[in-house]
């Protein structure tokens, strides 16, 4: 391990030097109250920034013992520390070409998330972060990187990871935060609900390019009286041990309302509230069952040996739904694909907007059964779907429906949005179902019968680019590119961070080792996450080197990680039945 004073000798006899010179660096130095670890140099100015390491032994960081005793409070912790760290980069100088100077911490958003950024040992912390090491033209600066590696990335490290005992009241505030989102999110299940929002919620967000929230006009929630429920507190908030507001209950639940009146803001605080947020956020007391995903049409998608049946059969040409198959799915059959998909990772509910579904697929009025017989329509409706969803496979579902008053009939509970206020209308709902009967004729067809598991084949999984056998990288949350593949993801709209999206990447790879051809896809993501849980994200880096920075890594769901992978185009999938595959 150098010291800095011989850290410091070094840059002086390499400046003006060709910047390979800059790859001597790599290794430990003692810093005194904290070690610089160098683990990767970058080829050139232009190229990624090198990663460095700060470690600093607990006993010097000052953080309260108490918030480091459970893993949730460690991850929220690590959130916040990587976030205090990430504030202090805003005044590190750009020095040189390309990426000289920059220094970056990967902090998020709204969101709390298991990141790579920070992590705990037994008795030190320690920040991931990335630098460019300074350059003119390809010429090393060696003044510039003493600068940039002696001083602002040792004290950005003490700004993120050393507490004064000033510094406590926050910590504490936000990591308690976190924890009673978890705590309320645990009691979700015996209170018989996929989610929760209190009343005094500020669900509505700055503009449709900013996830934080609207500060001005914003109307805090306000729960119906006969769908309130209260949740315990694990740590009192100003005084109360416990939170009132919306229950939405498990079943079939739609929510109505003009347009403009919020109901599609409140379905979005809800598909994001399987994450915890940040105080002050709004959302923070809007907590949601981890299992619910959002579906969406989403025409063009690939769909990889689903079965569609219980939506979709007796396609012209006499295509077998049973495991379909199509490089260019319609509006229906992508909704449909992905619901099952869903169902197939284990989802306990479904979330879904009338504005981002097909129309087709979401609903046949009596008129239009009466002009196109049932024996020449493939689709049976989603209306004619969702009660066997929850009645016989349990899975609920919380429906955005503006536009037809025919899913009355199904609801278990109706809630409406009149001025952003929330109002029970199930009565009411109930009463005009009553007085207006439809005409229409329900379309189901049998059992809602579970689609048989899909096992994935680990040689239709190909992350090579060029010379590289591994290339992935994630450009944009929605887009990642495997390989000489790249997945469009914007029909995941509970994926919230980048890092998210290139620890997607990362995972397909990695779960290419437990594809033996007798896994089927659920079988294959439990592998995977019970091989993170026993050695943390870090094993994501396909090039991974222990105790090294792997790269930035936000922890995504496993619902994620499966519509990915089904939306991979060379994917090929085996049944684990004897019947036979689709015809393309």
């Amino acid at each position: 391990m150098r010291s800095l004073s011989e850290l410091q000798q070094l840059l002086a006899q390499i400046d003006g030097r060709g910047y390979r010179a800059y790859k001597d660096l790599r290794g430990a130095v003692n810093l005194g109250d904290a070690t610089l670890f160098i683990d990767h140099v970058q080829g050139d100015p232009f190229a990624a920034p090198s990663k460095l390491r700060v470690r600093v032994p607990l006993a010097a960081a000052g953080l309260p013992a108490p918030l480091l005793e459970t893993r949730v409070r460690r991850l929220a912790l690590a959130d916040l520390l990587a976030r205090r760290a990430a504030d202090a980069t805003r005044t590190s100088a750009r020095r040189g070409s390309g990426k000289s100077g920059v220094v970056r911490v990967d902090a998020g958003g709204q969101e709390v998330l298991e990141r790579t950024a920070v992590v705990f040992g037994d008795d030190w912390v320690e920040l991931r972060l990335d630098a460019g090491l300074p350059a003119a033209g390809r010429r090393v600066l060696g003044r510039a990187a003493e600068d940039l590696l002696c001083g602002d990335v040792p004290r950005i490290a003490r700004a993120g990871l050393v507490a004064e005992p000033a510094d406590h009241a926050h910590l504490d505030t936000f990591v308690r935060c976190v924890e009673n989102q978890e705590a309320l999110r645990g009691q979700l299940g015996d209170a018989g609900l996929i989610a929760f929002v209190a009343d005094g919620a500020v669900l509505p967000r700055a503009s449709g390019a900013s996830d934080r929230p609207l500060t001005q006009g914003a109307v805090p929630t306000t729960s119906p009286d006969t769908l309130r429920v209260s949740l315990r507190l694990d740590t009192p908030v100003d005084g109360a041990t416990e939170l009132a507001g919306l229950g939405v209950p498990r079943g079939v639940t739609l929510v109505v309302g003009g347009g403009y009146h919020g109901k599609s803001t409140l379905l979005q605080a809800i598909e994001r509230g399987v994450y915890p947020h940040v105080p002050g956020d709004g959302r923070e007391w809007v907590v949601s069952d981890p299992g619910l995903v959002k579906i969406r049409a989403e025409d063009g998608r690939r769909v990889e040996g689903v079965d569609i049946q219980a939506f979709i059969r007796d396609l012209p040409g006499g295509r077998d739904t049973r495991a379909f198959r199509s490089d260019d799915a319609s509006g229906s059959t992508s909704q449909a694909a992905s619901i099952v998909e869903a169902l197939e990772a284990g989802a306990t509910g479904l979330l879904l907007d009338e504005d981002t579904s097909a129309t087709n697929f979401m609903v046949r009025d009596a008129r239009m059964q009466a002009l196109v017989h049932r024996d020449h329509e493939p689709i049976t409706p989603f209306l004619d779907r969702v009660r066997a969803l929850y009645d016989e496979l349990g899975v609920s579902t919380l429906l955005v429906m503006g536009g037809c008053g025919d899913y009355f009939d199904v609801a278990d509970h109706v809630l409406l949005l009149r001025d952003y206020q929330l109002h029970d209308a199930s009565e009411d709902a109930r009463r005009v179902a009553a007085d207006h009967p439809t005409a229409r004729q329900a379309e189901r067809s049998g059992p809602f019968a579970s689609a048989a598991p899909r096992v994935p084949l680990a040689e239709s999984f190909d992350a090579s680019r060029g010379k590289r056998d591994v290339k992935i990288d994630a450009p944009r949350v929605d887009t990642l590119r495997f390989g000489r593949e790249e997945i469009d993801l914007r029909g995941l709209e509970q994926l919230v961070d980048g890092s998210q999206t290139r620890a997607i990447g990362h995972g397909i790879h990695l779960a290419t080792r437990f594809m033996d051809g007798t896994r089927s896809l659920a079988e294959v993501l439990d592998a995977l996450e019970a091989e993170l849980e026993r050695g943390g994200l870090d094993l994501l880096d396909p090039f991974h080197r222990p105790g090294e920075h792997p790269g930035h890594y936000a922890r995504p769901r496993r619902y994620e990680w499966a519509a990915a992978i089904n939306r991979l185009r060379s994917l090929r999938v085996e049944s684990t039945t004897d019947e036979a595959p689709a015809t393309p």
